[in-house]
């Protein structure tokens, strides 16, 4: 029996609070990658880097409630210990000032200040819309099959959706004969591609299209996966767009991470590269299953990150 696309969406959205807690939600969205790449790493391999990609986002939405709401720089987390919040308070102020005294004099503006916040709103509903977009199909694959993919995907989804999950059902099929293992994990890597193809290109598009001109280089800066300990040692933990193509290349507008053109080559020339060796590392390194596992109870060292996200901000000067 075949159920509805609203079916399914239905229980994605239950795993999630309110649209209006946006930290919360962000970081559900995040848990509920994290739960499915736990579950089935060895085909979700979309699922795993859009839990790294959500967190970043996170980070700037939590960034963003700060500027409205300055009172909120000093919240902490319920389960950190005292040590541990000490040190991310103290993180976090270092970090934080030198944001500030950083920030270029624009941005004291209330004009520019509300493009800014605009702009992250974009980014927020881009968050919301990926989880809408491809997490009712993981659900579904996972529950009933491709079956029930095919018999509720619209004509825009064939294209990369559709083909990327026809590609990982038929890997996942000849990984279980045990017959070819590399032509498997080709055929599921493939597909997940086409899953992350899909995200970038009918998801993301109309999103970056509504960034302002001047968010673009903001959020050129900000496009960043940055893996931590995931990554086992030896391999690259980050994959930044600013410092794959070149700080001036992106202040000059010449790379710009809203054009699906620039975004895409960053990401195979960049990120697939830095995320494939952490994929790989899972099994083998005790660290990339330990962060999978905080990102899946919805844990986040969130004072510190953000710290960074303020940092970066520098570059506008």
């Amino acid at each position: 029996m075949i159920h509805s696309r609203d079916t399914w969406e239905a229980i994605a959205e239950s795993f999630l609070p309110p649209c209006k807690e946006v930290v919360q939600r962000n970081r559900a969205i995040t848990a509920q990658y994290a739960q499915l790449y736990l579950k089935h790493h060895e085909i979700y391999k979309w699922a795993g880097m859009a839990a790294f990609a959500s967190s970043q986002v996170g980070v700037a939405l939590a960034f963003a409630e700060m500027m409205q709401t300055p009172g909120r720089m000093m919240e902490t987390e319920h389960h950190e210990k005292p040590g541990d919040m000490l040190q991310g308070i103290g993180d976090f102020l270092a970090g934080a000032t030198r944001g500030v005294f950083s920030l270029p004099f624009m941005l004291f503006d209330v004009a520019a200040k509300n493009i800014l916040l605009n702009d992250l709103e974009e980014i927020r509903k881009g968050n919301n819309a990926i989880y809408n977009d491809i997490a009712w199909a993981h659900m579904a694959y996972t529950k009933g099959g491709l079956a029930e993919i095919e018999g509720n995907i619209s004509d825009n989804e064939r294209e990369f959706l559709l083909s990327g999950f026809r590609q990982i059902d038929e890997g996942a099929a000849l990984m279980k004969t045990g017959e070819d293992h590399q032509k498997a994990s080709a055929l599921i890597r493939e597909g997940n591609s086409r899953l992350l193809r899909h995200e970038q290109v009918n998801t993301l598009g109309p999103v970056f299209q509504a960034i302002s001109p001047q968010g673009h280089i903001v959020v050129s800066f900000g496009s960043e996966l940055n893996f931590g300990e995931a990554a086992s040692p030896g391999h690259r933990s980050r994959a930044s767009f600013a410092d794959h193509f070149g700080y001036f290349e992106v202040l000059s507008g010449c790379r710009d991470v809203t054009e699906t053109q620039h975004r895409w080559q960053w990401i195979e020339e960049n990120v697939l590269p830095v995320w494939y060796a952490v994929d790989d590392g899972f099994g083998r390194w005790s660290g990339t299953e330990r962060v999978f596992r905080s990102m899946a109870e919805g844990e986040a060292n969130m004072l510190q990150q953000i710290a960074h996200f303020a940092s970066t901000m520098s570059f506008l000067r």
